[in-house]
């Protein structure tokens, strides 16, 4: 491990220098990786460990989108693609990727499938933290961990195609072999991690979750709405309202915050723009501090993972979920920034 000083505090990461991708293929040289579901993660993470010849499996239920997704991947039904029960019971080690609420439903089939010294893998701590609630209390003469990539399953391929990589979390929660930080730090190294951290499955659940909710997706959606609102509402066109809300965020100032930072993205803005930032952040950060309280109070006490399984597995809930997405595809902003984005150079050609 390297020691990083990550603001102040060292943090010990495991880079894909250190631990190499030989010595990952080495570790898992007698396993069997069966990714069990084809959605989120599923496929970033199979095709990664395929390129990395490792030998891996998908499990996903036939006669699905998913499992017609993995046909066209490359995996062949009978030979590397298999129902989820059949993939599980040729495993050594079993990626559960499956939605959290898919988990809740096939553990008690799932469990059935481990044998001793086998690995139950995970790529998000809410089955296992919360397992009260999810059930899933896996047996205890297997090795439990978890790799978890700081990105979409999309992202996860598309860096590691580009040579980038991905960061990544990593936890063991059970140690049964006394092989279990060396089979996660491999599994993490196959699927395209470019370092990984080291975590807990609370701990990185609890962020997860609160970063999902928050900053990542639920804040930034809130906020970017509430500005747009207020432009129209005070005469801007569509146009303008959403190129000053998302299309200069996110095509301009947001890659200078990850290339160097935000104080370097304020440097390379106008005084104005710097003035006005560093004046209007702390009423910002002071707004909505209580809100992001609630929810991470929300989150350890186990109400967002309670509404989470209860949503999910009512029997509408793809409908409802078609609905929620269509009404944001179709809002006034969305709309336009379909226009927007059909303007740029690369649309046009």
């Amino acid at each position: 491990m390297a020691d990083i000083d990550f603001g102040g505090t060292i943090e010990e990461v495991v880079t894909s220098e250190e631990f190499t991708l030989q010595k990952a293929r080495e570790v898992l040289k007698n396993e069997t990786v069966a990714v069990l579901g084809y959605g989120v993660q599923g496929p970033g993470q199979a095709l990664n460990m395929r390129d990395n010849e490792i030998a891996v499996i998908i499990g996903q239920r036939e006669g699905t989108a998913s499992w017609d997704k993995a046909v066209a991947d490359g995996f062949a039904p009978g030979q590397t693609l298999f129902p989820i029960e059949e993939a599980a019971k040729k495993a050594t080690v079993i990626q559960y990727l499956l939605s959290d609420a898919g988990q809740v439903t096939m553990w008690p089939t799932i469990k059935e499938c481990l044998n001793k010294g086998d690995a139950l893998y995970f790529s998000h701590g809410f089955g296992i933290v919360y397992r009260d609630q999810t059930g899933i209390f896996p047996p205890e003469n297997i090795d439990v961990m978890l790799a978890a990539p700081k990105g979409s399953g999309t992202t996860v391929r598309t860096n590691f195609l580009d040579g980038s990589g991905i960061n990544s979390s990593f936890a063991v929660h059970q140690d049964y072999t006394g092989r279990a930080k060396e089979r996660t730090l491999a599994l993490g190294i196959a699927i395209g991690s470019g370092y990984l951290f080291p975590t807990t499955f609370e701990k990185e659940v609890y962020s997860d979750l609160t970063g999902e909710r928050g900053v990542l997706m639920g804040c930034l959606a809130g906020v970017m709405d509430a500005q747009y609102n207020v432009l129209r509402k005070n005469g801007h066109s569509p146009s303008e309202a959403f190129n000053e809300t998302v299309e200069e965020l996110t095509q301009s100032l947001i890659r200078l915050v990850a290339q160097n930072g935000m104080d370097w993205m304020y440097a390379n803005c106008s005084t104005t723009a710097q003035r006005g930032a560093l004046d209007w952040a702390p009423r910002f950060k002071d707004a909505v501090a209580p809100v992001f309280e609630q929810l991470y109070e929300s989150v350890i006490t186990g109400e967002e993972t309670r509404r989470t399984i209860d949503c999910n597995s009512a029997p509408d809930y793809r409908e409802r979920l078609d609905e929620e997405l269509k009404a944001i595809h179709d809002s006034e902003m969305w709309r336009a920034g379909a226009a927007v984005r059909s303007l740029r150079p690369e649309n046009r050609r």
